[in-house]
This record gives C-alpha cells, sequence and structure tokens, in this order.
C-alpha cells in the first residue's frame, strides 16, 4: 500500500473492530498478571505457613488462590467471546460486499468468481478468535515479566532478553522455511478443489463416456501436490516448534540454576524463593511466542487469505451510490457499439448500432460466433462496453443500478438456470411472491396448465438447478421469469432451442401479447418461428452488422441477394461474388 494511500477496505473493516481488540487486550493483560498468583501462593506457603504453622493462613491463602485461578478462567472466557463477536461484527459488515464482489467477479470472468473468497473471508472471520492471535495479545506482558526478572537480579533480566531474541529468531527462521511450501500448498488445494468442482458440474459426461478414471488421475495428482507440500511444511514447522519449546526449557531452567548461583553469592534480591520465580517468569515470557510458533501454519494461511480477499476487493471496489432514475418506457439505443469478453483485447462486436420504440420485437439472427450473445449480455448491462453505449431512455444500462432497473428488464440466457426453490418462487425471482403476477406470466407462455398438474402446484419444488423439470419446461419457467411483472424491456437468448412446436406457439404468443402492452423485445435466434411476430431484423456475423431494418424489407433483401449469388454461382464464366448474409446457423 502506497503510504499516501488510504487503507484498503478489508483493513478499514478490521479497525472498526478496535473497541473489540481493546476489551480484549484488557482482558489479556489481567489474565496473564493472574498467571503469577502460584508464584505468590508458593512463596507465602513458604513464608508465612512454613514459619508459622497457621492452618488458617494456609486456608485463606489457598481459597485466594482458587479465587485467582477461577477468576483468570473467567478472563480468559470473556476474551475469546469478546473477539467471537468481532468475528460476528465483521461477518455482518462484510459478508454481504463479499458475496457480492464474487458475484461481480463471476460476470466479469475475473480471478474470484468463485467459493474461494468465502472460504477466505471465514479463514480471516475464525482467526480473530484463534490460538494464534490470542496468544499474540499476550505478548505485551512478556515486558511485565521482563521488568519483573531485572528486580530480582539484572543477570537474569538479561538472560531472559537474550532467550528471548533466540525465540524471534526461532520464529523468523520458521517463517522463512515454511512459507514458500505453504503458499505452493494453499495454491495446490484451490486448484484440486475448482478441479472437483467442474468435475461435478460435468458428472454425466464423465460417467457416460467412462471418463471417471481419468478424471480422478488428474484430480488425483493436484491433490498429491497438495498433500506433498502440506506435508513439507508441517515437517519443517514441526522441527521449529520443538526447537521453540526447547529455549523455552532450557530458560527456565537456566534461570533456576543462575538464580542459586546468585544467591549463594548473595546478589539474589528476595531470597531463596526468587529461584522458582525467575525460573516461572521465564519460562510464562516465552509462552507466546512458543504459541505463535506452534500455529504458524494458521497464521500464513490467513495472511494468504487475507492478501487474496484484499486484492479482490481492490480489484472491484463497491460500486457508487447514484441518483435514482425514473422508471423506463422501454426506448432503446445502440450506439456504435464495440465489445469484448472481460480480460480479453479481441473485440467480438464491432460498430453494431441501432434504436427501438415501446412495443417493437427486434430479432438478431446470424451464425454461431457471430456475437448475438455478447449482443444480450450488454443489452442487459451484464458486460461493459469498450466503445459506443446501450442506452434505455437515454440512461446507460451498464452503470444503472441492477437492483433499481432490474424490476423492469427481462433475461433468458441460453442456458437457462433455475435455482432450488418452488415454482412460484423462480417465476417471481425469488422476491415477494405475487401469485396473480406468477400466474399471468406462467399463463402466458403456456405454463399454467403443467404446473396445476404437478403434485404441489406452484408450490412444487424444482431440484437443484431445476433437475426436476425438462429442458423445454426449463426454458418455459425461465420466460415466464423474464416475463413476470410486465417488464418493459426483454433479452431472449435462444428462447425456443428446447422448445416443441406448441412450445413455439406458446412463445410468440407471449411475445405478442407483451409488445401489446407496450414492451420492447430483442430476440436471439437460429429458428425463424420467432419470425412471425417480430417488426425489425438484425444479422450479424463476425461481429458486424451485415443488415439492420423492418422484418420484410430485410427478408426480401436477402432472398433477392441469395438468388442473384446462385445464379452467378451456376453462370460458367460468372466471377466469384460474396456471398449474402445468410440467416441460417452453422
Amino acid at each position: 500500500m502506497k503510504p499516501n494511500a488510504p487503507p484498503s477496505e478489508l483493513r478499514q473493516a478490521i479497525s472498526s473492530l478496535r473497541p473489540y481488540f481493546v476489551r480484549a487486550g484488557w482482558f489479556s493483560v489481567f489474565s496473564s498478571l493472574l498467571i503469577l498468583a502460584p508464584s505468590g501462593y508458593m512463596l507465602e506457603v513458604y513464608d508465612r505457613v512454613v514459619n508459622t504453622r497457621n492452618h488458617t493462613t494456609l486456608v485463606m491463602l489457598t481459597l485466594i488462590v482458587l479465587g485467582a485461578y477461577v477468576l483468570m478462567e473467567v478472563l480468559e472466557w470473556a476474551r475469546s467471546e469478546v473477539m467471537r463477536a468481532a468475528s460476528v461484527e465483521l461477518d455482518h459488515s462484510l459478508s454481504n460486499r463479499i458475496f457480492g464482489v464474487i458475484f461481480d467477479a463471476s460476470l466479469r470472468r475475473l480471478p474470484g468468481g468463485s467459493q474461494q473468497p468465502l472460504n477466505d473471508f471465514r479463514s480471516v472471520r475464525d482467526f480473530l478468535y484463534s490460538p494464534a492471535l490470542l496468544a499474540a495479545m499476550e505478548a505485551p506482558i512478556a515486558l511485565v515479566m521482563a521488568v519483573l526478572l531485572f528486580m530480582i537480579s539484572p543477570v537474569l533480566g538479561w538472560t531472559s532478553l537474550v532467550f528471548g531474541v533466540v525465540q524471534v529468531a526461532v520464529a523468523w527462521f520458521n517463517e522463512r522455511a515454511t512459507k514458500p511450501p505453504l503458499m505452493q500448498a494453499n495454491g495446490s488445494s484451490i486448484a484440486a478443489q475448482q478441479y472437483a468442482d467442474g468435475a461435478l458440474r460435468n458428472a454425466e459426461v464423465i460417467e457416460s463416456m467412462g471418463m471417471l478414471r481419468d478424471t480422478h488421475k488428474r484430480w488425483l495428482n493436484r491433490q498429491r501436490d497438495f498433500l506433498r507440500l502440506q506435508a513439507l511444511a508441517s515437517e519443517r514447522a514441526g522441527g521449529f516448534q520443538a526447537l521453540s519449546k526447547l529455549v523455552q526449557n532450557i530458560l527456565g531452567s537456566l534461570l533456576l540454576g543462575l538464580g542459586c548461583w546468585l544467591l549463594l553469592r548473595n546478589e539474589l534480591n528476595g531470597g531463596a524463593g526468587m529461584m522458582i520465580v525467575a525460573s516461572i517468569l521465564g519460562g510464562r515470557m516465552l509462552a507466546p511466542l512458543v504459541q505463535v510458533v506452534a500455529q504458524w501454519q494458521s497464521v500464513v494461511n490467513v495472511r494468504d487469505a487475507w492478501m487474496r480477499l484484499d486484492q479482490l476487493l481492490t480489484a472491484l471496489p463497491a460500486p457508487m451510490q447514484g441518483m435514482a432514475l425514473p422508471a423506463p418506457r422501454g426506448v432503446l439505443q445502440v450506439e456504435q457499439l464495440i465489445a469484448s469478453a472481460p480480460n480479453s483485447a479481441g473485440h467480438i462486436l464491432r460498430g453494431v448500432g441501432f434504436a427501438l420504440t415501446p412495443g417493437e420485437a427486434l430479432a438478431v439472427v446470424g451464425p454461431s460466433a457471430s456475437g448475438k450473445t455478447t449482443l444480450a449480455r450488454l443489452l442487459v448491462g451484464l458486460w461493459p462496453a469498450a466503445g459506443g453505449k446501450v442506452r434505455l431512455d437515454g440512461a446507460d444500462v451498464y452503470t444503472w443500478a441492477k437492483a433499481e432497473l432490474g424490476p423492469y428488464m427481462g433475461y433468458l440466457p441460453q442456458g437457462v438456470e433455475l435455482f432450488e426453490g418452488t415454482l412460484a418462487e423462480n417465476i417471481a425471482r425469488f422476491g415477494e411472491v405475487d401469485m396473480a403476477k406468477v400466474e399471468a406470466a406462467a399463463r402466458g407462455v403456456g405454463l399454467h396448465e403443467f404446473i396445476l398438474s404437478l403434485p404441489h402446484g406452484y408450490d412444487n419444488p424444482v431440484g437443484p438447478d431445476g433437475a426436476r423439470l425438462s429442458g423445454g419446461q426449463r426454458q418455459r419457467v425461465g420466460l415466464a421469469r423474464a416475463l413476470y411483472g410486465d417488464p418493459v424491456f426483454v433479452v431472449l437468448d435462444e428462447p425456443n432451442s428446447s422448445l416443441d412446436e406448441q412450445g413455439d406457439a406458446a412463445l410468440n404468443h407471449a411475445i405478442a401479447a407483451a409488445k401489446a402492452r407496450g414492451t420492447t423485445f430483442v430476440i436471439m435466434t437460429h429458428r425463424m418461428s420467432v419470425l412471425a411476430v417480430v417488426d425489425k431484423l438484425l444479422v450479424l456475423r463476425d461481429g458486424t452488422q451485415q443488415v439492420f431494418g423492418p422484418r420484410d424489407e430485410v427478408l426480401a433483401a436477402l432472398n433477392k441477394a441469395a438468388q442473384q449469388a446462385q445464379a452467378e454461382a451456376q453462370a460458367p464464366a460468372a466471377q466469384p461474388v460474396p456471398a449474402a448474409p445468410a440467416l441460417a446457423a452453422s
């Protein structure tokens, strides 16, 4: 981060949790000080009880130290609950944003359009009450322990500081040794998970063509890389963890021996009991570092998760809240549109331009890979234009807030996706279900009678991805969803690809009825049956606009050009001429 740059969104969210960190820090201070209770109890027993033989004093001291133990555990529990509450607050402040940025990354085909950012966010959130962070909160109390050791003897104080530096060096070498394999292991784990997710999405293809063995082999190679790297990192981390504990144990015994030597030289402040106290203080001084080293793998994992999440949030900043626009009427203007796929330099569309008024329907035809689906995505504002604009009632569709514009638009993508829920919920776009509007949309596409024949009618579940419906039924449900609530602008990408003759008739009837209500349609199609209800025709080829105009004029011009080209091709002396734009799909 640049010196003058504002803090990142993720860092700001963590900074807002400062009150939680302050409270947990005070709990850490007091609970760490109570760790000295056993030492104080030991000294008082030797000094007061052994010398005075007073049983009441022993009982009272025992009750006091037991109370200190209870209070220490209560403070530990309170600290953990405070940090757990901090994690819940972080979830409330960022979970919606994380979900939105994953959705946005998926639309733009950027890294991060998967479940991984949710896993990264969970890692960051859970780290707030992890043993590693709670141990780090106890680090300041190590200074108190060091001061006490200096008060007992400067020799003991300097010795503890030297071992503290050694412990820090162990932690540093642990970081250097484990970071590379852990980062590679995380990358391999993500790759293996993504490959497995892709294989599960294509389970039918894999099973039907006997691809399971080879698919499993490819996944297993990725998984073995992950396990090998993780094992290497764990092996190195285990060695440094053992070394860290060794340093702690050596310091405890060394301070005891040095304390005895100083006592023999009459240079130990506080008497013989300070030998044991110094040994305990030395061990407690290094305890937080030992705990952090033991939990270092989780520290590296959360650091990687933080970096990935921070980069994603920075790459896709939250959209600015713009001024609310009036409801559109359906006036569409496409101005010299140039478009590329996200993260691609090549242009898919070049110089496409046309206009439609409310109640008009346009059919976009052309061979495969001519740019029809790309045009559909730009018309509904899913992709940004590299040049030109798509305007609805004069406003840029891409920058128009989709939550505001969505109710006035309908969209049926080429691959119809339904979501687990009821038919009514899917048609109503998972908003508040208005059964009158749901039934009207279903009737409009000829789906009402079929739905009533189901056991639960409109409350019948569609299953995951609409698995309980046929392809044609899913397409009709998607069409009903696009027409729900009488939108003013509807884009349909291959709406009849899975429909039979009866479905084609229902589609044409639905388009004609919606047009009569003033809905503007753009329909990408390979099948010519829908041309009966359109007003204008646009022919695309290789991403360029070949012909645009009234349907009958365009069809007449295309047929004339095709006949002329056929006649010239059959003539013996004819020179080759460019073929006229064709409507047929490859």
